[in-house]
């Protein structure tokens, strides 16, 4: 039996991250990864036409840029061949008819421009980033340690003892709110609430979830102050740096290799069978960055867990799926507002009626009528990403049903059986590119290739990605901080003592920021 200190299952960034710190500190890390490439979320492919670069499923990384990780791992990474690229205009929203917004890296330039459309309203932004700063060490303290530690409980005594029991009631109270609560309580404009509420999409939540109010917060001042980091060359970079560094440090990572159980031995982790009968045997840890689905119903299915905990995880919740389209462009897109031209990000949205309404329809099973268009544009912020002259446009819709009930237009013919098809993500991916035909002069004579991938797809690249749902489970409150995945959990630490539960379906949640790997690699070493 092969043996390393510590043996990790899946190869996503969570796992990346957790091999780096770990390696760091002089432990021999194995990585497993089923898939014949590793990165999970992260690849980049001529999806299209060679020559574009496209980014098959993740393509920015704020919330990697700005965890604390990357403060200890920036240096590596940039010897590995790692450099990010940047916009200084993140995001945008842009309307039906033609009302538009552009955000900046910039406070005072977002104030004037918000305060252009409606007096008051920069005044009114800043006050909202403003909050959110002052209470940053306790927002981000509980986003980023383990909520169930006294650490937390030091932190959240540390907030009464500066502002009392009455100022930790109403910073809960404040940040449980919807989304749609602090939009209709703080702008009038349909534009400006357009340019903040898709953002809560990006983090598996609805403009009425509990929690989406601040997490919209949390957003903005992160892209105000990250923007919109993109990996130069493409984000398939990031995964070969952090390769060859846990590689450097003696470390292996597998391709193709399927891990089919979790070997326990007197309550305790010892290491991995894979489907093809090897073995890996773990010194000191297995870390697994799967849904609970599989953890616990595949990979611990004959270990001794606590049934609390099977019942936990065979009742855990997948939210709403997604599909993405890669477009290839032999020219720049000729955007009917020229300047959207520069954004890293934008969305196509009626406003935040509109969201809700996208929302609402995908749960109960529909296809949206009018769904919020995500619009990458790659090439405005690395321009290596394509032929010179040329584009890509990497396009994403979140608000789709996992199982398919109707067509909330009542056009398309949707499959009896509920289940996503090739057809009909093809089909329903004709409706967004005539939605974008309407807003970008030269789209439809200058597409030289598209590619669509639909919820089906999504899973079958991912295995986490259940049903096509980008965040490996829902993030309403009931699955989230204490507890994500499940109240029957206990943090990434699990009821096998050496066995580690990482990855979007655990604590802080999905973003692509590898903050649960850390966590882990901090408890580990």
């Amino acid at each position: 039996m092969t043996a390393f200190d510590v043996v990790i299952v899946g190869s996503g960034i969570n796992s990346l991250v957790c091999g780096a710190m770990l390696a760091r500190r002089n432990q021999r890390v194995c990585i497993l990864e089923r898939n014949s490439v590793l990165g999970g979320c992260i690849r980049t492919e001529e999806l299209t036409v060679p020559g574009f670069k496209h980014d098959t499923l993740s393509t920015l990384y704020p919330l990697f840029v700005t965890a604390p990780h990357y403060a200890q791992l920036a240096q590596s990474l940039a010897h590995y061949g790692v450099r990010f690229e940047n916009s200084a205009t993140p995001t945008g929203v842009l309307r039906p008819d033609g009302s538009h917004l552009v955000f900046h890296r910039d406070r005072e330039r977002n104030i004037a421009a918000l305060d252009a459309i409606e007096p008051g309203a920069g005044s009114a932004f800043a006050r909202a980033m403003a909050g959110i700063q002052r209470d940053s060490a306790l927002t981000f303290g509980l986003l980023g340690g383990e909520p169930r530690s006294t650490a937390t409980l030091r932190l959240l005594g540390h907030h009464v003892w500066r502002e009392g029991l009455d100022g930790l009631s109403t910073y809960f109270a404040d940040g449980t709110r919807s989304c749609r609560t602090w939009l209709e309580r703080t702008f009038h404009s349909e534009t400006i609430r357009a340019l903040f509420a898709p953002w809560v999409l990006h983090v598996g939540l609805s403009p009425e979830s509990a929690l989406s109010g601040l997490m919209c917060r949390l957003i903005m001042l992160t892209l105000e102050q990250a923007g919109s980091p993109m990996v130069a060359g493409g984000s398939f970079t990031l995964v070969q740096a952090f390769e060859k560094l846990i590689r450097d440090a003696g470390g292996e990572l597998h391709t193709q290799s399927d891990v089919e159980s979790v070997l326990v031995s007197k309550k305790s982790a010892r290491g991995v069978r894979l489907a093809d009968g090897r073995e890996i045997a773990a010194r000191t840890a297995v870390v697994c960055n799967t849904t609970p689905t599989q953890l616990y119903g595949r990979l611990l299915s004959r270990a001794p867990v606590r049934p609390d905990l099977l019942e936990s995880a065979k009742n855990y919740r997948y939210g709403r799926a997604e599909m993405q389209i890669h477009l290839a462009l032999d020219e720049p897109p000729q955007w009917l507002v020229p300047e959207l031209g520069k954004i890293a990000m934008l969305h196509l949205t009626d406003g935040l009626d509109g969201v809700s309404r996208a929302v609402n329809e995908a749960e109960r099973g529909l296809l949206p009528a009018e769904a919020t268009i995500v619009v990458c544009q790659p090439v405005a912020v690395d321009a290596s990403r394509a032929p010179r002259g040329r584009s890509i446009l990497w396009i994403q819709l979140q608000e789709l049903p996992r199982n398919i009930r109707g067509d909330a237009c009542q056009r398309l013919q949707c499959p009896a059986d509920g289940l996503w098809t090739s057809s009909l993500a093809e089909a329903y991916a004709d409706r967004i590119v005539e939605r974008l035909c309407a807003q970008i002069a030269n789209l439809r004579r200058s597409i030289v290739g598209r590619r669509v991938l639909g919820p089906h797809d999504l899973e079958r690249l991912n295995i986490n990605l259940v049903g096509g749902d980008p965040y490996s489970g829902a993030c309403d409150l009931d699955q989230f901080l204490l507890w994500r995945p499940s109240s029957a959990a206990r943090g990434h630490a699990t009821c096998i003592e050496r066995l580690f539960h990482i990855g979007a379906s655990t604590h802080p949640g999905p973003g692509l920021g590898g903050m649960s790997g850390f966590l882990a690699a901090q408890a580990i070493a």
